[in-house]
């Protein structure tokens, strides 16, 4: 089992309910860096159409403060010095789990698909197997709804807005 895998198995348990989303433990010269990246939990057995509130900077603390305990009581790291970052997950981060979808209902989101033009749309719904977003009208087209299977995606991330517009909301 490697490092990164027995840092998650020690710290998931202490972070539920929240979710440990990515672990990363890199050189820095004489140093580790362990990045963690966590997310609220959210069901994702079930269709969901209302966006999930983003984390607080007091649970991103008190998440560092779990997780950094659970490393100083055990010998994983072995000796040499680390820097602990523990963050939630960034709009950079690429969607590829539901709960990735569901948090991110309400913002505009570009899917690539393997049989398709990449298609831009705002996230509606999210469920178990797909995801549902209103695409846009254009000069060729009118506005539409697409439900897309995750199956189908080969890759996707959100779009940053740095101002929405009223008549898109």
């Amino acid at each position: 089992m490697s490092v990164v895998d027995r840092i998650r198995s020690l710290i998931e348990p202490a972070l539920a309910p929240l979710v440990v989303d990515e672990v990363k433990v890199t050189p820095a010269g004489r140093r580790r860096v362990v990045r963690i990246a966590v997310d609220r939990a959210t069901d994702e057995t079930v269709s969901q159409s209302e966006p999930t509130d983003p984390m607080s900077l007091d649970e991103v603390a008190e998440a560092t403060r779990v997780v950094s305990a659970a490393l100083d009581d055990t010998d994983i790291l072995g000796e040499q010095p680390y820097t602990l970052e523990v963050t939630s997950s960034g709009v950079g981060r690429p969607l590829t789990r539901p709960r990735h979808y569901q948090r991110g209902i309400g913002r505009l989101v570009i899917i690539s698909r393997a049989d398709a033009p990449d298609t831009r749309g705002r996230i509606l719904a999210a469920g178990p197997d797909d995801v549902t977003i209103s695409i846009a009208a254009t000069k060729r087209e009118p506005a539409r709804t697409e439900t897309i299977a995750y199956a189908d995606i080969a890759g996707a991330r959100i779009d940053v807005e740095f101002s929405r517009a009223e008549s898109d909301a």
